[in-house]
């Protein structure tokens, strides 16, 4: 199986132009070959912390939110990050995964929430798996990464890749990227596939360099540091 791993330049709060973004890097890495592509977080808003907790229009509504619509008919299985309405007051950072006909298949919501994202946003509490085409996945969002338990979790649990939307920014977000990821395929064994930001995202700009990394972790494919566009992989079974 070929999974892509995207990186986007968000237009802020803009969730029309961006949705028309994801859908055409959707295309494109169906185009070449790729069976799922996975976005960063926040793709629908870039990282507008802010404005997400002053204007829950900004939030989708459920896994059928219409507004999604470009991306779930793409032809292409997805992995979508989004502010997601609850039954709460606080809405969760949550990657909403859709098959390659547009049927949602699972959603999973951030649970490690970091720094300034507590108090707007209910952290989740399970973690998340799916199952393409035989492979087991696992999921996590940007700082969920940092900890060991939830990958570790996902490997003993049948989990051959693990997919992260996240938000790395230029300075010290660079190291973390080059450090957090590689070290969990060596670690957990598993295929890590890294979705990010690239450009102007909130009070960051993100630095890029979307990527698939084998279990071991030797780099499979890396994008720039400059460009929207996806990036694709071989997964083994």
């Amino acid at each position: 199986m070929k999974i892509a791993a995207a990186q986007m330049t968000c237009e802020p709060t803009d969730i029309a132009v961006n949705v028309a973004r994801a859908a055409a890097l959707a295309c494109e890495a169906r185009r070449q070959g790729a069976e799922l592509v996975v976005f960063p977080e926040f793709t629908l808003t870039g990282y507008e912390l802010e404005a997400l907790a002053g204007d829950p229009g900004l939030w989708v509504a459920d896994a059928d939110d219409p507004r999604l619509d470009p991306v779930r008919s793409a032809g292409i299985a997805t992995a979508v990050n989004v502010a997601l309405r609850t039954e709460g007051s606080l809405p969760r950072i949550a990657t909403l995964v859709y098959g390659a006909d547009g049927a949602h298949v699972t959603t999973y919501a951030k649970q490690h929430l970091y720094g300034h994202e507590r108090g707007p946003f209910a952290a989740g509490g399970a973690d998340g798996r799916f199952e393409l085409g035989g492979i087991r996945f696992s999921l996590g969002v940007c700082y969920d990464n940092h900890f060991p338990g939830l990958t570790g979790r996902g490997a003993a649990d049948g989990c051959r890749v693990h997919l992260a939307s996240s938000l790395y920014g230029t300075g010290d977000g660079i190291h973390e990227r080059a450090t957090v990821y590689p070290g969990i395929a060596e670690r957990d064994g598993m295929y890590v596939v890294l979705a990010n930001h690239v450009g102007p995202s909130g009070p960051w700009t993100g630095c890029g360099r979307a990527a698939v990394w084998a279990p071991g972790g030797a780099l499979l494919a890396e994008a720039d540091d400059r460009t929207p566009s996806v990036v694709t992989a071989e997964i083994g079974a």
